[in-house]
Formats: C-alpha cells, sequence, structure tokens
C-alpha cells in the first residue's frame, strides 16, 4: 500500500500546516504551477516526490522537471499533468490521450478547483486537488490525501484555512 498526498498550485507559497501532513505519506504528488524551487526545497525529505510543472514555472523548474508523467505505482496507473480541464471537457488534446494510455487515475491542477469524479465515458477517476497557495480565486486551501492498494482508497479532502492567511 502506498500513502500519497497530492498538491498543486502552491504559486510559490507552502504552508506550514501542510507540513505535518506530508511528512506522513510515501509519495508527495506536485501537479503543476509550483511557483518556485524554494517550495520544493520545504517538502519533508522522505516521500517519493512525482512533481509535473504548470503555465507559471519558470525555466528553471521547466529542466528539472516534466510536463506529464505517467506512471504506476500501489498497483494503480497514473497519469498527470497541470493543465487538464475536466469531465467531460478536459483540454484539447487529453481526452485522446487518457483514451490512449489507459490510466486508472488522471491527476491535473491549473483550476484551483479541489474536483473528484470518476468518468465512466474513459473508465478513469479524475482528480484535482485545488490549490495549495495564496495566489488565485480559490477560497479555502486544499490538498488530497489517499492510498493505492490495486485501487484508490481512503481519500481525504484537507482543508488548511483560507487562501491568503498563512
Amino acid at each position: 500500500m502506498v500513502k500519497v498526498a497530492l498538491i498543486s498550485d502552491t504559486h510559490g507559497d507552502l504552508p506550514e500546516n501542510a507540513l505535518e501532513i506530508l511528512g506522513q505519506v510515501d509519495e508527495i504528488w506536485h501537479a503543476g504551477d509550483i511557483g518556485s524551487s524554494e517550495v520544493l526545497a520545504k517538502l519533508p525529505a522522505g516521500p517519493m516526490q512525482r512533481i509535473v510543472y504548470g503555465n507559471i514555472d519558470d525555466s528553471e523548474l521547466r529542466i528539472r522537471y516534466e510536463e506529464e508523467l505517467l506512471f504506476e505505482t500501489g498497483g494503480v496507473k497514473v497519469m498527470m499533468l497541470h493543465i487538464g480541464g475536466k469531465p467531460p471537457r478536459y483540454a484539447k488534446g487529453v481526452k485522446a490521450k487518457i483514451k490512449s494510455l489507459q490510466p486508472d487515475l488522471f491527476v491535473c491542477g491549473h483550476s484551483h478547483i479541489c474536483k473528484v469524479e470518476f468518468d465512466k465515458v474513459l473508465d478513469c477517476l479524475y482528480m484535482n486537488p485545488g490549490a495549495l497557495g495564496n495566489q488565485g480565486f480559490h477560497q479555502v486551501k486544499t490538498l488530497l490525501t489517499f492510498e493505492l492498494d490495486g485501487k484508490i482508497k481512503n481519500l481525504n479532502v484537507v482543508e488548511l484555512g483560507k487562501r491568503g492567511k498563512l
């Protein structure tokens, strides 16, 4: 079993109250719009990190990280990128890519809207953790935690206070 914390859209801010949660998982996934390498330096050292860059990320982050990841962990095939849209209106080319690669789980960020939905047409679970940073229109900073054991289970939405409060 693999314990995962999924974050996105930190935009240069990583709330202190997120660090304890991030330190209790096996893997931390960041679905883009990191904002600065300082955010990543604050992440706990123990968990494996799976990171994609987003549209606001600079050339340093774009050199270090991929735009898209496809991987398997905990018996679950995962596709992750920053701008993905949402079911049934995915970003251009994303629906075709999901059909082709057939992941069990599709992860993206960008919208700042925490949403989890099973797409029956693509037979794929969609996850967007919302936004963890202070920039954007979201009202509450959120992340997702869950476990992978051949399937996704024990999914939790974690709210970490209002946007703009450190």
